[in-house]
């Protein structure tokens, strides 16, 4: 498929910021799936380099191909993340937090000398907000919390939020690696997605949101005969 030949050359482009010696924070994801797998190829070759994993998903597929991890509290620099985005528009804001990790992947993003995001091109969009935006919640008045979070959607100039929370597969609350609910925001556009981050930030039950403003300071599109990189 070409999204999937789109994502593996996204991510093979990211391996030229690799060095060794590095930390490397490890994002979740399709497309940061690949990263991982190309990263641990080169560390059978040789490279020496530890990761630290933005979700319990990435942990176990780093540990089943032999890339060497390390907590995030044990360390005291990260000099790079790769990871992949939901959405990306033309000034390297982000939507993530498809994958319910958001809360870890922004953790370890904001702690890295260099955040790279890797993506297909469906996901370079012009304005954020086709896809629903995650907001990872407190399971403690979430409700109340959601109709706050509609509130604030609606001041940062959304017309229309839709706003439900993400269900498992038996049809209950989604439960995140952190313990929290994830509310999935449907939006049409984020007409200002600075603005919407920073009302988001200031409700109470907001754990963390999915909007990735002023993080990422590369980011590589892949195409079917290879990638872009856009620098920021």
């Amino acid at each position: 498929m070409a999204n999937e030949l789109e994502k593996e050359n996204a991510a093979q482009a990211a391996m030229d910021f690799v060095e060794d010696g590095m930390t490397i924070g490890l994002g979740t994801g399709s497309t940061a799936k690949y990263f991982v797998e190309f990263l641990a190829e080169d560390i059978s070759d040789g490279l020496v380099v530890r990761g630290v994993p933005t979700s319990e998903q990435t942990r176990r597929l780093a540990e089943s191909l032999g890339v060497p991890l390390v907590d995030v509290e044990q360390v005291d620099r990260i000099q790079l993340t790769v990871d992949g985005a939901d959405e990306v528009d033309q000034n390297a804001q982000l939507i993530k937090g498809g994958g319910a990790a958001l809360l870890r992947e922004k953790i370890i993003a904001n702690a890295s000398d260099l955040m790279v995001v890797i993506a297909d091109s469906s996901k370079h969009v012009e304005a954020l907000g086709k896809f629903p935006l995650p907001v990872e919640v407190t399971p403690f008045g979430y409700t109340i919390t959601a109709k706050k979070v509609y509130d604030a959607l609606k001041k940062a100039g959304v017309l229309k939020p839709m706003i439900k929370v993400r269900t498992d597969a038996g049809h209950k609350p989604l439960v995140t690696d952190g313990g929290n609910f994830i509310l999935d925001c449907s939006c049409g556009t984020i007409p200002d997605a600075a603005l919407a981050a920073h009302l988001l930030a200031s409700i109470p039950g907001v754990v963390e949101h999915g909007l990735f403003i002023n993080l990422a300071r590369t980011v590589i599109i892949g195409a079917e005969d290879g990638a872009t990189i856009y620098e920021y």
